[in-house]
C-alpha cells in the first residue's frame, strides 16, 4: 500500500521530505502529510475520530 498524503492524496513515497504521525486526538490513525501541505498549513481530518488539524 502507497503512502498518500492525508490532505491531497500525492504518493509521498517519491518525495524527499514528508512526515507520518499518529491523529493527536485519538491516537488511533495514522496521518501522513506532503511537504507541500505542511508548508501551505492543508487542513487533514482524521478517518476514525474527524479531528481536524493544520
Amino acid at each position: 500500500m502507497a503512502l498518500t498524503c492525508t490532505s491531497c492524496g500525492k504518493n509521498v513515497e517519491t518525495e524527499n521530505y514528508w512526515i507520518r504521525f499518529k491523529c493527536p486526538a485519538c491516537l488511533n490513525e495514522e496521518i501522513v502529510r506532503c511537504e507541500k501541505c505542511r508548508r501551505l498549513s492543508v487542513k487533514y481530518k482524521c478517518s476514525k475520530c474527524g479531528f481536524e488539524g493544520p
